[in-house]
């Protein structure tokens, strides 16, 4: 995890450095800004990261990548530079150009503002080169070898081992815990591996998260953290994690402010930590799936692990990297990835059974409540469903939210909640004229 940022001007080494700063949450043992005749780039790095300095330095390569298969990176050339962001789009990346026309880019809005307000996305699988977006990589579900169950929990099951145990290091790594059944795996392939496994869970008092994930770290003997919030604080730590998030839509907000909390408990004594996201999207998790024809569940699959880059997967970079940890994303590891788009649909979501498949490689690994529970939306099981949208129904009034959700572009705020969170938003990142790079979730709700 670095901060990386250019502009396309070789006497912007100032303001490079100033974006680099706006980042210092990514990265913060070093910095260092380069440039030639053509253009200026810089990078932020952690202790660790020798060989990104080194590559920095040789090959004027700046990188944002220490975990397999993700990365954004620039490079600068002779003719300024060429950028690329890995297949899935976890780790950001975005650019736009100066009133100038110059290029500019940087792994983060905060930053990239100071230069411009022309901002876009780089979309995962892509590079941008010669001011031009080429894809480089298509997701596409490939079919596997074989059709047996047994042997396609078994061959999962490694796959799953592997990707944990690329991402391990020195073992100084911990694990988010919501007691689910995705965290719960990583947590149980993880505590095999290293000496003493750190386990972190958030909710309000009561939430089912907290009494699951208690009885998933006595399961594994995991030395295991809680982070129990009420309505004020979740409130005082909003306007952080919306400065953090980069984004007001409600679902993605709603969803990140335990996750920030949690991920600030976890840099206490951890530098990196294990998330189940991705599972979901992988194994057919969520329940309007149910609903799908059968023919369509895997198209539907790839449609949503191509929207997790400005959604699900920005919100893990965004609440580990603002409070200094590395987050490993063990269920979309590139090998994983290929392996599970060619699982066979039924075999994914079978008898009514989500996940099927992805529970029947683990039966070993978990106690019963937890390999057969149910998926809970990540703010319904911490607790927090319904906590910001009744506050905001009391403070924001019928008038002003007609007034207020409608918004630049096409853009309009879909509730109460919204606009809250775009109030927040708009003191940080003043007002756009295209909002374009923002992601919304899918299945927000509406007013």
């Amino acid at each position: 995890m670095s901060g990386i940022a250019g502009i396309a001007n070789p006497e912007r080494k100032e303001l490079v450095a100033q974006m680099l700063k706006k980042m210092n949450h990514r990265g913060q043992a070093w910095s260092e800004v380069l440039g030639n005749n053509k253009a200026v780039l810089g990078i932020n790095g952690f202790s660790n990261q020798k060989k990104a300095q080194s590559n920095f330095r040789k090959n004027g390569l700046a990188k944002d990548g220490c975990v397999p298969g993700r990365f954004a990176q620039a490079q600068i050339t002779e003719n300024g530079f060429v950028l690329k962001r890995d297949p899935l789009g976890a780790a950001p990346l975005y650019y736009g150009w100066t009133p100038k026309k110059e290029l500019c880019f940087a792994s983060e809005v905060k930053a990239l503002i100071l230069a411009t307000r022309d901002i876009h996305e780089l979309p995962p699988g892509t590079i941008l080169e010669g001011g031009k977006e080429k894809p480089y990589f298509t997701l596409e579900a490939q079919q596997i070898s074989t059709t047996d169950p047994a042997m396609i929990a078994t061959s999962l099951r490694h796959k799953l081992e592997e990707s944990v145990e690329r991402s391990i290091g020195d073992g100084n790594v911990g694990s988010w815990l919501s007691g689910g059944l995705d965290s719960s795996i990583m947590a149980a392939l993880a505590i095999k591996r290293v000496p003493k496994l750190h386990t972190f869970a958030a909710g309000l008092p009561g939430a089912p998260d907290l009494k699951f994930a208690r009885q998933m770290a006595s399961y594994i003997k995991s030395e295991h953290h809680e982070v129990i919030v009420s309505l004020d604080e979740i409130l005082s730590v909003l306007p952080d994690v919306i400065y953090s998030l980069e984004s007001f839509d409600a679902l993605l907000v709603r969803s990140s402010i335990l996750n920030f909390l949690v991920a600030r408990q976890a840099a206490r004594f951890t530098p990196a930590v294990f998330s189940g996201e991705g599972g979901d999207e992988l194994f057919a998790g969520y329940e309007y799936l149910k609903s799908l024809p059968p023919q369509s569940l895997s198209a539907e699959l790839v449609d949503i692990l191509k929207r997790l880059h400005n959604t699900a997967l920005q919100r893990v970079d965004r609440c580990a990297s603002a409070n200094g940890t590395l987050p490993h994303v063990g269920f979309l590891d590139p090998e994983v990835v290929k392996y599970a788009l060619g699982i066979p649909a039924d075999y994914k979501l079978h008898d009514g059974i989500e996940k099927w498949i992805l529970r029947e490689s683990v039966t070993d690994l978990l106690p019963q409540a937890i390999l057969h529970r149910t998926k809970a939306k990540f703010w319904e099981g911490g607790g927090v469903e319904n906590v910001l949208a009744e506050y905001a129904e009391k403070h924001i009034s019928d008038a002003d939210f007609a007034k207020e959700r409608h918004i630049t572009g096409n853009w309009r705020l879909n509730t109460k909640e919204e606009v809250y969170y775009f109030r927040l938003f708009k003191q940080f990142f003043g007002e756009s004229k295209d909002l374009g790079w923002m992601g919304r979730t899918k299945g927000s709700p509406v007013s």
